[in-house]
């Protein structure tokens, strides 16, 4: 190895961000990347364990750049903090005739004379960063410390955090089945709330929403991967049928005298706006009428409202729904709604409520 890059960080999870940076990264500088998990950061304390961290890094680097490692040279670490300055020793020692570039994150840029060694540290390796719109960088520390700016790069301004706080959901599919089978992040936050068997059912609808919008080609996709995931929360066994009554009758009185199978699609949007933080009004309104419907939905609605309905693990085949809603979202909702009206009449199930009425008039009667 003749040029080296050593990205150090939590990787709490590794997104495409990271991935875009150490690719571009990776052929301007003609340079190996290694990856170097941190098990101790200064600065940062990990959300998850240190092991998933390792793994989802493992599962992405299929789309790291050719020739990428992975060190665990942190992670083996005794100290309690892991200094970057005892990384960049480690790897100067292993490497000496290489050319050593130490990539940070932007966030970083203006306080890395509190590193421990800084000076050191940018005479070992060429610090590197890529800037982000959101911050602005100290021409001073760059200059004094040397530091090299690919900020011509174009990686995005993505975060681990904006992923934990559903804002994105750009990391590799493989890692977010990852998250999703292990329960991480948001995904286990939402289990406290429902049962096993609705959190499944719920990351149904999340991948089957998130597909048709995709294939659909409609604005901001990761929003409906994270309705559909949140559209069942207010389905919580911790409530009871008399308190979620109270409930309503506080929080959403204009719709107490509905059917009470429809509660839980407005407990549930009152959670999502209030324990995780969702403040996108579509997001909202979405879960609000996910289970009814109503007249006047968004694209966001009602492919949410048809991807409940028909995800693949519910219990007849809906193949030919959900492939309708793949070519078509507008009229495998329409498809998805008749079919699901005839389901409920032949099943003598009542029908009869404010917002079903509108939404089926509108769709329905105003599309014969």
């Amino acid at each position: 190895m003749s040029n080296i890059i050593i990205f150090g960080g939590t990787f709490d999870p590794i997104h495409n961000g990271h991935l875009r940076i150490a690719l571009d990264a990776s052929l301007k500088l003609n340079a190996d990347v290694i990856f170097v998990p941190s098990k101790s950061p200064r600065w940062k304390t990990p959300l998850t364990a240190v092991e998933h961290h390792v793994k989802m890094l493992k599962i992405a680097m299929k789309n790291a750049p050719a020739g990428s490692q992975i060190s665990d040279y942190e992670l083996k670490s005794d100290s309690p903090i892991n200094y970057s300055i005892d990384t960049v020793r480690y790897f100067r020692k292993k490497y000496p005739k290489a050319k050593l570039y130490f990539l940070i994150g932007a966030d970083q840029v203006n306080r890395f004379a509190e590193w421990k060694n800084a000076e050191e540290l940018s005479r070992l390796a060429t610090v590197t960063f890529v800037a982000r719109p959101k911050h602005n960088l100290d021409k001073l520390v760059i200059q004094t410390y040397n530091m090299l700016d690919l900020s011509f790069m174009e990686s995005g301004d993505v975060s681990s955090t904006d992923f934990r706080e559903m804002r994105t959901l750009d990391i590799p599919t493989d890692v977010l089945k990852y998250i999703e089978q292990n329960r991480l992040y948001f995904v286990g936050k939402i289990a406290n709330y429902i049962t096993e068997k609705r959190l499944e059912h719920s990351i149904q609808v999340a991948n089957l929403a998130y597909s048709i919008a995709r294939f659909n080609k409609l604005d901001h996709p990761e929003k409906y991967y994270f309705t559909g995931l949140l559209h069942d929360i207010g389905k919580t066994p911790n409530m009871s049928g008399d308190e979620a009554e109270e409930f309503m009758k506080k929080h959403f009185p204009k719709y107490v005298n509905l059917p009470k199978f429809s509660y839980h699609q407005f407990i549930g949007a009152y959670i999502a706006e209030h324990d995780f933080g969702i403040k996108d009004k579509d997001i909202l309104n979405a879960i609000c009428f996910h289970c009814t419907g109503v007249d006047n939905m968004s694209p966001l609605g009602m492919v949410v409202y048809a991807a409940d309905k028909i995800e693949p693990t519910r219990q007849f085949d809906s193949r030919w729904l959900i492939n309708s809603c793949l070519r078509d979202w507008k009229q495998g909702f329409l498809d998805t709604l008749t079919d699901n009206k005839k389901y409920l009449l032949a099943h003598n199930k009542d029908i009869s409520n404010e917002l079903t009425d509108r939404c089926f008039k509108m769709y329905l009667e105003g599309n014969k």
